[in-house]
């Protein structure tokens, strides 16, 4: 019984310490309510929610569904489920790419409007990836 229940302990031990170093701290919680606040309709219906995932000094670290790890199509792919993501010259394919564009950039410039904050890095997402299927390779 004492096993047991030691062994409880440290598996919810674990798990706090686990949250504890991938929650985000004050800063960037405040950074992604002010991107939550000032979004435009398009960026607040889009299907991936930007965030920003740390602050280091004046630059934002924030999350986005795609970058050089990841092929083009995958993460459209899985915004908007039916999409032709074989034909990269199909033109809702290119709408969805171009989609992504400004909603990614009109993140980045509410991050950037927020006092303190001078760059953005982007920082693949690779608990949503992860989620949706999407392998990539850790570093």
């Amino acid at each position: 019984m004492k096993r047991r229940y030691w062994a409880i302990l440290v598996l919810l031990l674990l798990i706090g310490l686990d949250w504890y170093i991938r929650a985000p701290d004050s800063r960037s919680r405040e950074l992604t309510a002010a991107i939550e606040a000032q979004a435009s309709a398009k960026l607040k219906s889009y299907p991936y929610t930007f965030r920003v995932m740390k602050v280091n000094g004046e630059t934002a670290i924030m999350s986005t569904p795609r970058n050089v790890e990841v092929p083009a199509a995958r993460a459209p792919g899985v915004l908007f489920p039916g999409l032709d993501t074989k034909d990269p010259n199909d033109p809702p394919f290119i709408a969805a790419q171009q989609l992504l564009g400004e909603v990614q950039s009109e993140a980045r410039s509410i991050a950037l409007s927020q006092p303190g904050i001078r760059e953005v890095r982007w920082e693949l997402d690779h608990d949503w990836l992860t989620a949706h299927h999407i392998e990539v390779p850790r570093k």
